[in-house]
């Protein structure tokens, strides 16, 4: 007779497992300890087998019935069903090993040891807040370009117009990842060219060569009126070496070699992950002669109040600011402000600038070779910009050379 409701809430447990008949195959297992579990049972090849479909009352007496049909269906085709679970499980688990997040876990954990730390973490930070609780879960092969869309477009929506188009970017890095693994056949975000709303990247302020002298005035006069030597000479000492903001900030006393007039700042703490070599002027000495009664006992070149760390970006940005150029020069716009200088002289090859900007090779093996490329010319381009930072603060000719029309 076949099972109901009502015969399977009120039935009682007992010593042993007791078994109700549905019919089909299909019966219900009350443990002793008052657990029901519906069980299918059935031959195949000769074979008995069970397999389970479900707790009641989770799985309904009308779910389970409709399961032990489909096993039924199977059977009547040859199927063993107890394989074909097992086969969709291991399909289940091929998928899940092949996600979008699978894959592109894994393309970051090759991808991350080459880079700083910072751009690490905005990585995964960008991908766990807006690609995988979306659709990192499915199979990375089974993606159409409507799915990727949708979920950038989110980003967008929030008014992160370069976000959205820096995440595309990143999400197409994944999937020519998965390409060359083998676990999807086509780059989606290369579907999506245009789709997104456009957007103008912005560049970090920097003066005109011709604002430059006011600004080096400014900032031997910044501990006139703020008492914070330190902050004076971290600005004068960045306009030096025009090395980005936080290889100046995180470097300690140990990777100068004063005599020899270098500065090799460790791939640990380069973008590219390549060691820098920084030939250091005249000038630039004289800044480190300064600051180095300061805070030469210590590790960091510019420590912050917590002696074990530096100062952070904030701080010389701020200065900067009360200096009176917010939204017209940041840490960064040193670099700009060089490379725009040095360029127009013609008196460096680009190659040469370009080596001391640390626009350096991707290529680790090119990149370590590489370090000290065209150390003797460049030795030459940081003592002449040394003397052309000093000349235009005394009062010479921003530009003494032909600029280019």
């Amino acid at each position: 007779m076949p099972l109901t409701d009502t015969a399977i809430r009120t039935a009682k447990p007992a010593d042993k497992p007791v078994r109700l008949f549905d019919g089909g195959g299909l019966y219900l297992e009350l443990s002793p300890a008052g657990g029901k579990w519906w069980r299918f049972k059935y031959r195949f090849q000769g074979k008995e087998k069970r397999l389970s479909l479900g707790i009641y009352p989770d799985t309904t007496l009308k779910a389970a019935r409709a399961r032990r049909e489909e096993l039924r269906a199977l059977l009547a085709d040859g199927i063993d069903p107890g394989e074909a679970r097992k086969a969709t499980k291991r399909e289940d688990a091929m998928k899940a090993a092949n996600s979008f997040e699978a894959v592109a876990r894994e393309w970051y954990g090759k991808q991350a040891r080459i880079w700083v730390a910072t751009h690490s973490q905005d990585v995964l930070r960008r991908l766990e807040g807006n690609i995988f609780p979306e659709i990192g879960y499915r199979p990375i092969a089974d993606l159409e370009a409507p799915e990727l869309l949708a979920t950038v477009r989110k980003i967008e929506a929030r008014g992160s117009y370069d976000l959205a188009h820096r995440v595309l970017a990143v999400c197409g890095q994944v999937f020519r990842y998965g390409i060359a693994t083998g676990r999807c056949k086509r780059d989606l975000s290369a579907d999506l060219r245009g789709a997104l709303t456009p957007h103008v990247k912005k560049h970090q302020a920097a003066v005109r060569p011709e604002e430059l002298p006011d600004l080096l005035r400014k900032i031997d006069a910044y501990d006139e009126t703020t008492g914070d030597t330190l902050t004076r000479l971290a600005l004068q000492l960045l306009g030096a070496t025009f090395v980005r903001t936080g290889e100046l900030l995180g470097a300690t006393w140990e990777e100068f070699d004063l005599e020899a007039a270098l500065w090799a700042i460790p791939a640990g703490r380069m973008k590219m992950k390549t060691e820098h070599i920084v030939p250091i002027s005249r000038q630039a000495l004289a800044i480190l002669d300064e600051l180095l009664p300061i805070s030469g006992a210590g590790r960091y070149l510019f420590p912050g109040r917590n002696r074990d760390k530096p100062i952070s970006n904030n701080t010389m940005l701020f200065a900067l600011y009360r200096l009176g150029y917010k939204g017209k020069m940041t840490g960064h716009g040193f670099r700009a402000v060089a490379s725009t200088v040095m360029n127009e002289s013609g008196l460096f090859r680009p190659d040469v600038i370009e080596r001391q900007l640390a626009h350096c090779e991707r290529n680790e093996v090119r990149g370590a070779y590489n370090r000290a490329e065209y150390l003797p010319e460049r030795r030459k381009l940081m003592q002449w910009w040394g003397d052309y930072l000093a000349g235009v603060k005394a009062g010479a000719d921003v530009l003494p050379f032909q600029r280019a029309a």
